[in-house]
Order: C-alpha cells, then sequence, then structure tokens
C-alpha cells in the first residue's frame, strides 16, 4: 500500500479545503417544465405550481420560494391550500392524495414536508373509476377534505387522520332519488365536477354533475335542500360571495345564473348567456363573477370562443360594465385565479389581478388599472420564450453601466402595470447581494436578454433585439397587441412566449460583454458579429460593414451551407440601450464558434469552423484573417442548416471511433475490491489519497472532421518574442489540438486612430494528442491569471507582475498543460482523461475565498462529459475536489453550464429552467424564507353538532379506505426530480432541440423535500 500513497498529502490544505470548496444546488431559476396544476391562499397570498414530474413549487413575495418532490413522478392533478393553515393537499395522477406542510424548523426558516398521503379505494371488485377523485374542496372547518369521483360519489376524509368517514358519504343515488320525476331517465349523474362551499353557511355545499345537475347539499341534515337542473354538460361553479346567486358554466359556451334561497320553490336560471354565439362556441371551463364597490360585476371565465374561427385560441375573457377584452395567450391556459378581498365578511370582492398559468409562462393582469395591463413578474420569468442558445455571465457590475441597462429597460417596459407584485405571502430573511451579477442569454429568434442574477430571483432588466439590422420577412414595427376598435371577439395578445423565429440565421451563438466600457459584441448562425456600445437615447444612425473571407478566395473550397442575412442600407433606429455601430460578416457565413474582446485595445476577435480573423473596432478595420481549415474538412463546409451530409465518410469516421475507444475498468474492479473489506477499513481506504493509474491517451487522426473549428480565443499581454519586452497577443484553439498566436502592435492612445493596428503570426503550436483545446490561459510572474482588460484602470485588480516570467496554460478536451513563455517549453501537465476517462467541456477561472479569514486563490473550475465538477489548483494543477452535478446522459445540460467568477454557476435542467449551484463555501445564493401561522383562524363560523361536529365524532373509527401510512409517520427519500424528467426521452429531445449542441438538462436534487433554506447568503458565509 505504501507505493500507492502520493507524496504531498497536507492536512493543513485538507482544512483549507474545507474553508473554500462546497457544493450545493441552491435554487431553480425560470418556469417550470411542464406545470399541471395551479392552487392559491388567499389567507397567505402563496401560489402553488405542480407538473407533470410530481414536483410542488411554492411561491410568495420575491425570494420566498419552496419545492417539494413526491416520491411518484405522476403528475399533479389539481392543488388546495387547507383555509387559514400552512398546509396544502396535492392530488397526483395515480388517485392519490398527499398532505403538505410548511414547517418552520429550529434555524428559523420554513422547510415544506410531506406529512401523509393516501389513496381512495373502492370495495373490491370496484372498477377503478368508482374511487377515481375528479373534484376537491377543502373545507373551511379546516378538518375535512371533500372528495368527489366519477361515480358520483362525494367522500368525506378527515385531515387529522387522513382517512375517509364511511358514513359521511353522499351517495349519487340518494341525490338522484330526491331529483323530480320529469327530469331523471335511466342515465346516471355522471362524474363529480365542481364542490363549492357556502360563503356564509359552511354546512352548506354545492354538488355540480357533469350531466348538469347542480345539488345543494345540507351538511346538517344529510340531505340535498335544492337541486337546479341543467340542461347543459357541466363544466364548473362559482358561488357568489353573499351566497344568493351561483355560476354555473357549460360546455357549449354557456354561463347560467341561478337564485339561492331558503324557501322550497324549485330553483329556475334567472339568466342563461353564450358570451360569443349564436355559432357553436367551445366549453366555458372555469368562472368568476366577483362584485366591486361601483355596482357593475367583473365577470371572468376561461374559453367560450367561437369554435369554427377561434377554436384554436387559448383565451381568458373579463367583463365589467361595457368593457370586454378576451385575454388571447400563446400556449395553453392550464388554470387561472383571481385575487381579490380575502376577508369574508367583506361586502365586496374588489378583484385586484388575475393570475394566469399557462403550459410555457405566468401571466398576471392587473384588473384595477385601466386598460388591464400587464405586470411584470419578478420570478418565474419564461427563459424559453425565444429557445436559448447560449449564456454569459458577469460579475460584479459597475453600478453606472447597472443603471444604465436598468433604465433602458424601463423604457421598454413602459406597457406593464405600476402594481406591486399581488403574490407577497411570507418573509424573505436573505440578505441583500452584496453585488450586482448579470446572465445574459442568447436566442434563436436574435434576441440577448439581461436577467439580473444577483439574488435568489432572476428578473428581466433588458432586452435587446439585433433583427433591425437585417432584413427579415418579419416587421420590426409590427404590433401584436394593438386591437381593431370593431374586432370581434375582442383578442388582446398577453405574455411573451413566442417559439417562433422568423429566421433561425439570427441566432445568437457567442455573447461578450466588457463591464468597464459598456462594449458588447455578438455573434451569429450565419457568420454575423455585432459590436455594440451604449446609448441612453433613441438614436438613427448607419453601421458600418465589413467583410472577413476566412477561406482567403482559396477557389478549392465550396461553401454548401446557407446564405448570409441581408443587412439594411442605410440609416436605422435604435431604440436607447445598447445600439450596434459594427457589423462584421464571415465569409463562408457558418456559425461563429468564437468570441473574444478587448475592449482597452478596441479589438474584437472571432472565429468559426473555417478560420478567425482580428477586427478593429475603432478604426473599422480588418486586421486579419487565418484560414484553419484542413483539406479533408469537407463536412465544415456544409454548414449546420444543410441537409447535405456524406454518408459514406460519416461511416468510416464511426469505424474509426470504434476502433480506438478504449473502456477501463478500474472503478469496476475497485467497487468489487471494496465490497470485500470491512465497513471500518473501507473508511480508513478513502482517507488515503492513492496515487492514479493512468491511461493511454491515442493521438487523433488529423483527418478527423472539424479539425479546424476555432473553439477558444484569448487577449493577453505577454512575453511573446523575447524576456525582455512583452507586447499584446491573440492567441487560438482550434478543434485539432492545434495553438495559434499572433503578436499584436497597438498604436498608443494618441496615434490610435491614425496609425493601423498590425499582426503578425509568432507560434503555431501542435499538441501531439491532437484533442481540441477549450481553454487558453496566461499566468503572470505571480502565477496569476491576467486581469481583464480596463480592471487594472478602474483600480480593481492589481497590476499583472511582468518582471518574472510567464506561463501559458492550455486546457485541451484531455489534459491541462503549463509551458514557459516566450519559449513554449512543457512546464507542467495533468492528464485528466488518462485519470479519469472524462473530458473536458467548460473551464473557467474562479476565485474562491475562504469563509472563515481573508484568504482566498484562484483556481480552475472544470466540468467534464460526466457531468463532475473538479477544482484543479493554480498553477500546481493538482485536483482539489470533485462533485457529480450534472447526470452524464444530459449531454444538453452540460452543454450550456456557464461558470461565474466567485465559483457559481448555471446550467438548464429544462428549456425553461436554469439550475443554480455554488462550489463556494463564501458566495452561495439560496433561498431563506418563513411562513408564519396566524394565530387565529379568521374563521368565525360556529359548526352544528348535527353537521361538521357530528361527522368529526367518527374520526377515530378505522376506514376500509385507511391512509397508507400513519399520523407522523414520513416516507423514505425519493428519487431526485432529474431522474423523474430524464425518464421521459421526450423530454430530452424536446432540451436538446432548442440548440444544435444542445442545451437543458433536469436537476439533480438529493431528496423528495427538499429544504431550500438552510442558508441564503449571496456573500459571506453566516
Amino acid at each position: 500500500m505504501r507505493r500507492f500513497l502520493r507524496p504531498g498529502h497536507d492536512p493543513v490544505r485538507e482544512r483549507l479545503k474545507r474553508d473554500l470548496f462546497q457544493f450545493n444546488k441552491t435554487v431553480e431559476h425560470g418556469f417550470p417544465h411542464q406545470p399541471s396544476a395551479l392552487g392559491y391562499s388567499p389567507s397567505f397570498h402563496l401560489m402553488a405550481i405542480g407538473t407533470r414530474s410530481g414536483a410542488v413549487k411554492l411561491y410568495g413575495t420575491p425570494g420566498v420560494e419552496f419545492m417539494g418532490l413526491h416520491e411518484e413522478t405522476n403528475t399533479v392533478m389539481q392543488i388546495h391550500f387547507i383555509p387559514y393553515q400552512c398546509q396544502l393537499v396535492t392530488l397526483l395522477d395515480d388517485n392519490s392524495l398527499h398532505l403538505w406542510t410548511l414547517k418552520q424548523q429550529r434555524n428559523g426558516v420554513s422547510e415544506l414536508q410531506e406529512k401523509k398521503h393516501f389513496t381512495l379505494r373502492g370495495p373490491p371488485g370496484s372498477p377503478p373509476s368508482a374511487t377515481q377523485v375528479t373534484a376537491i374542496l377543502a373545507h373551511s372547518s379546516q378538518e375535512f377534505l371533500y372528495l368527489g369521483t366519477e361515480s358520483g360519489n362525494v367522500f368525506v376524509l378527515e385531515l387529522l387522520s387522513f382517512s375517509v368517514l364511511e358514513d359521511q358519504t353522499i351517495s349519487a343515488e340518494v341525490v338522484l332519488q330526491q331529483v323530480p320525476e320529469d327530469y331523471r331517465s335511466r342515465r346516471s349523474l355522471e362524474l363529480v365536477e365542481s364542490l363549492r362551499e357556502h360563503p356564509q353557511n359552511p354546512n352548506q355545499i354545492l354538488i355540480g354533475y357533469s350531466r348538469g345537475l347542480i345539488a345543494l347539499w345540507d351538511l346538517k341534515s344529510n340531505k340535498a335542500t335544492h337541486h337546479f337542473l341543467g340542461n347543459q354538460q357541466l363544466e364548473n361553479l362559482f358561488w357568489q360571495r353573499n351566497g344568493h346567486q351561483i355560476i354555473s358554466c357549460h360546455y357549449d359556451g354557456s354561463y347560467t345564473q341561478w337564485p339561492v334561497s331558503n324557501d322550497d320553490r324549485q330553483p329556475e336560471p334567472l339568466e342563461s348567456k353564450m358570451p360569443y354565439g349564436p355559432f357553436p362556441c367551445k366549453a366555458i371551463t372555469k368562472i368568476y363573477w366577483q362584485t366591486a364597490k361601483n355596482g357593475l360585476p367583473y365577470i371572468i371565465f376561461q374559453g367560450g370562443m367561437p369554435r369554427a374561427s377561434y377554436g384554436d385560441r387559448h383565451s381568458i375573457s373579463v367583463i365589467h360594465g361595457n368593457q370586454q377584452i378576451a385575454f388571447d395567450f400563446t400556449s395553453r391556459v392550464i388554470d387561472f385565479i383571481v385575487i381579490a378581498n380575502p376577508d369574508p365578511l367583506a361586502e365586496f370582492d374588489d378583484p385586484s389581478a388575475m393570475v394566469v398559468l399557462a403550459e410555457e409562462e405566468l401571466v398576471v393582469i392587473d384588473l384595477k388599472t385601466p386598460g388591464w395591463p400587464s405586470v411584470q413578474p419578478p420570478y418565474l420569468a419564461s427563459l424559453h420564450c425565444s429557445a436559448i442558445t447560449c449564456s454569459h455571465h458577469v460579475s460584479n457590475i459597475p453600478l453606472k453601466l447597472w443603471e444604465r441597462i436598468i433604465a433602458a429597460g424601463n423604457k421598454q417596459n413602459s406597457h406593464f402595470s405600476n402594481m406591486p407584485w399581488p403574490i407577497d405571502g411570507g418573509t424573505s430573511l436573505a440578505p441583500s447581494p452584496p453585488q450586482r451579477d448579470l446572465l445574459l442569454t442568447g436566442h434563436e429568434d436574435g434576441t440577448v436578454r439581461f436577467w439580473n442574477a444577483s439574488g435568489v430571483c432572476l428578473s428581466l432588466l433588458y432586452k435587446l433585439s439585433t433583427v433591425r439590422v437585417f432584413h427579415t420577412d418579419a416587421d420590426p414595427n409590427e404590433n401584436m397587441n394593438q386591437l381593431g376598435e370593431d374586432e370581434w371577439p375582442p383578442l388582446r395578445k398577453v405574455g411573451s412566449f413566442d417559439p417562433y423565429s422568423d429566421d433561425p440565421r439570427l441566432g445568437i451563438q457567442k455573447i461578450f460583454l466588457c463591464k468597464y466600457s459598456g462594449y458588447l459584441a455578438v455573434a451569429g448562425t450565419a457568420g454575423q458579429v455585432l459590436v455594440m456600445e451604449l446609448n441612453d437615447e433613441e438614436a438613427e444612425q448607419g453601421i458600418d460593414h465589413a467583410e472577413a473571407d476566412l477561406l482567403q478566395d482559396q477557389e478549392v473550397y465550396r461553401w454548401k451551407g446557407h446564405e448570409r442575412l441581408k443587412s439594411r442600407e442605410g440609416p436605422v433606429r435604435f431604440e436607447p440601450g445598447f445600439q450596434p455601430f459594427v457589423l462584421v460578416q464571415c465569409q463562408p457565413p457558418a456559425v461563429v464558434t468564437s468570441l473574444a474582446l478587448h475592449s482597452e485595445w478596441k479589438l474584437v476577435a472571432f472565429g468559426t469552423s473555417h478560420g478567425f480573423g482580428l477586427f478593429d473596432h475603432q478604426q473599422k478595420r480588418l486586421v486579419f484573417v487565418k484560414c484553419t481549415l484542413h483539406p479533408s474538412d469537407q463536412l465544415a463546409l456544409e454548414g449546420p442548416l444543410s441537409r447535405v451530409k456524406s454518408l459514406k465518410k460519416s461511416l468510416r469516421q464511426s469505424f474509426r471511433r470504434i476502433r480506438r475507444s478504449r473502456v477501463s475498468n478500474r472503478k469496476r474492479r475497485t467497487a468489487e475490491v471494496l465490497e470485500g473489506i470491512p465497513r471500518h477499513d473501507q473508511d480508513a481506504l478513502h482517507e488515503i489519497e492513492l496515487a492514479p493509474v493512468q491511461r493511454k491517451i491515442e493521438a487523433r487522426s488529423a483527418e478527423d472532421s472539424f479539425t479546424g473549428f476555432v473553439r477558444t480565443l484569448y487577449f493577453a499581454d505577454t512575453f511573446l518574442r523575447d524576456s525582455s519586452r512583452h507586447c499584446p497577443s491573440l492567441w487560438a484553439g482550434t478543434n485539432g489540438g492545434t495553438l495559434y498566436s499572433f503578436s499584436l502592435r497597438v498604436p498608443p492612445a494618441e496615434r490610435r486612430m491614425d496609425e493601423p493596428v498590425k499582426a503578425e503570426q509568432a507560434k503555431e503550436i501542435q499538441l501531439m494528442h491532437r484533442a481540441p483545446v477549450v481553454g487558453i490561459l496566461v499566468l503572470d510572474g505571480h502565477s496569476t491569471p491576467l486581469p481583464e482588460p480596463l480592471e487594472v484602470a478602474h483600480d480593481l485588480s492589481k497590476s499583472p507582475d511582468m518582471q518574472g516570467s510567464h506561463q501559458l496554460l492550455v486546457v485541451s478536451e484531455e489534459q491541462f498543460k503549463i509551458f514557459t513563455l516566450p519559449k513554449v517549453s512543457s512546464k507542467l501537465k495533468l492528464k485528466l482523461t488518462a485519470l479519469e476517462g472524462c473530458r473536458v467541456r467548460k473551464v473557467t477561472v474562479a476565485n474562491f475565498a475562504s469563509n472563515k479569514d481573508e484568504y482566498s486563490e484562484n483556481d480552475l473550475a472544470v466540468l467534464t462529459n460526466l457531468g463532475d465538477i473538479h477544482i484543479i489548483s493554480l498553477p500546481s494543477l493538482k485536483i482539489q475536489v470533485r462533485y457529480p452535478c450534472i447526470r452524464k446522459e444530459d449531454v444538453s445540460g452540460i452543454a450550456s453550464c456557464v461558470f461565474t467568477r466567485y465559483g457559481q454557476g448555471f446550467y438548464l435542467i429544462s428549456p425553461s429552467e436554469f439550475e443554480r449551484f455554488s462550489l463556494s463555501t463564501k458566495w452561495l445564493v439560496e433561498p431563506r424564507c418563513l411562513v408564519e401561522a396566524p394565530k387565529s383562524t379568521g374563521n368565525n363560523y360556529v359548526h352544528n353538532a348535527s353537521g361538521v361536529e357530528k361527522a368529526s365524532k367518527k374520526s377515530n373509527r378505522e376506514s376500509g379506505r385507511s391512509s397508507s401510512e400513519q399520523d407522523g409517520d414520513e416516507r423514505k427519500p425519493g428519487k431526485w426530480m432529474e431522474h423523474a424528467l430524464l425518464n421521459d426521452e421526450k423530454v430530452l429531445k424536446e432540451i436538446q432541440s432548442t440548440l444544435e449542441g444542445g442545451r437543458g438538462s433536469y436537476g439533480d436534487r438529493n431528496s423528495r423535500r427538499i429544504q431550500l433554506g438552510h442558508r441564503l447568503s449571496n456573500g459571506g458565509a453566516e
């Protein structure tokens, strides 16, 4: 065993690593994937969203977020809060009911926990549909749930024991017997569509059956007192606040008002109306009738559109007096709720907002402000309003730039309501973020969105569109919200989700923002590179054009892919914000694969699968281009949008990869050895750092396709020619393991516009193993990474050491190698693939600070194709820690990962959600929130012993449909949410479809109950 011990095992370093590194998945940003249910608590102002994968997410005031996972990955069908309690009940599509509670922990934060679960089952031999739950009523007594079923029966579930009270069941046969003879038929009542409690008398409930019958059931006398005989298929019910009228909505697109009285007369409908008739209409699936102080009610309903002309629309209509608008959503409406006065003793509803959960976004409408504008949500942003194609994170934004971006965004958001966010329950205990962070996402429709990523809530600050620069089929001045004066139905498009792109060539592939100068470079799918600067005012200006021929007029090559985008001639009007002033068009117009911007030198470098170039955006002049295309790279000439493929070459490459593949059984053998070792000996072995057994890295063939694909570009002021003089330089790494360096001569500031920037190739290095170069970094004389451009000028970084010798770190997919400069002689290397059998996918330099003192250090954060994150020390290149982060099968999630400068990261767990994680003990962003139970329930009703209390006397009896677990028992931790979602191949395909290289994944969660609040700090550890 001694020969396997690695020298230099330092206990002090091990303690320091514990102070520096810690892996946490902290919060999910964005909109839940495939939502299926919506719930709302008027007393706590909390909203709950359930998903098809069994997740339950609670939201309150910004910063208050909770998440729970059912052990089963079944779809959440319904969510109901228990009135005046920190509890909610979920119904899954397997007919199981789950009771959740918000429990306050010792550390002062609340945690969402599942307490009990129960499945309603019928007697032996009965069909499953007999007890399939279709409607749920959480009674205001806080003691019972009423469960309507497909058989028409209504069961009573006691919350305390979570079991059915058999003798309280409301049988469909009993209800049918009391119906007038002329209404009866041989048909049954069919399923229970809706259950509603009398707003003033808790001893009365409404039972609505699919056939159209509505029964008013008295819990005190245990019989139906009134029957409302509807002739149309029932969809839903609503009971007015005063209890004098009920509203029923129907399958034929109509709604009916019914009077509720104490006499024995048969109720007749007061009014029946088809809002968008007389032609056949779609069903009205849900309706609200809200009273207001001005006397005119708000009638709000989902559906009801004419089938022939508008049958494909997803709409919710709001009618108030003479004002009527049908809000048109771009995705299917899951459910909606209306936020009104929660006081049960108030005379009027006075609705303030409508919250709509659509399949792809959350939309909130302000009902108080004239025109009913939308409210911009502070969370649950629709990240995928257009598919995400790339992302870029910038830490510690200067205040001036931050304010200018917000000001530009505010001018875009003038159409939003100023109403405070109406879902404001709970208390966020998180400290204020210590710095301002931006997350920039590029999208398929040619837009770049700027997100505030400083804290728990990811909110949109500003949206930049590059469409105006080019000629497209869409009119940029088109306003989809405009209404014709005489248009009927009065449709108004709302929401931001728009999955359709006018031209796939507009897609943004690379983003680079300089936070000190305000310069922004974006590059797209058709070889377009735009350089922009921030302007606080609207401007009409021309754009300088330049063309970069990366093939350098070589007639041997012929581009077979898509054409370039046609740019607009003459001045173009741009709104306040980032405005382009230079367009560089690569030829051939292939996808831009790498981008670098040096704002101090006023240079931008760009690379494609054919080569790379350097452009001087101050003089608006192309400095040079370099073709990296290999003669065998015919696939690189076809383009990503081309359907032309060389089948013969693809097959040859596939067989070549099979022959070269080598599978190591080292991990398997280790596991087998450990199985025969006692547990305490295993623990001892894990404490010993073993010297790894290296495997051979085979060199790749130079004939592999896309060897000229430029993977990375890097600017550095370093020693390139000799050790006495340093100069600006540009470095480029390719897919074939080739490294190019160019020395640059940048004129001084006083002659910058008079003299041209000159470039001369200094070195060309070919890595022996020919693995793709994914990262380049220069370390100064103190082995510290060179600072960012203008960082020293703003006194935010020390000047680099130019006295000692510099070192060059080259990161390939398979190894890390340090060379001395300027001789470029090998000094040190780490063969990651040889040690771990993995390949590097993402790498960045991150600063890790201790949570106990002022010590900090720079290390490499590395993501591999196995989904593991390695932290590697600089300049010693020693692996410090390794954390499993993303499932290795989740290729798109790995491709979407982006690291921050301070040891955090983001990756897509679905097309619409980012998972945030932290590798640092100090820099941590996670929810820390509290929801306190009220001291009184607010329910002043007195329940008669013969009614509700009568049922409670039976609570201790055993039931044949008893809960599957006893009170107080907790279920074992279930599968992670990532497992729940990645089991579905359709989900993976949907995520990968957002980007050629793939984007998205489904996040890992350690347990079914997730505490999103054991610590929430965006700065120093507590």
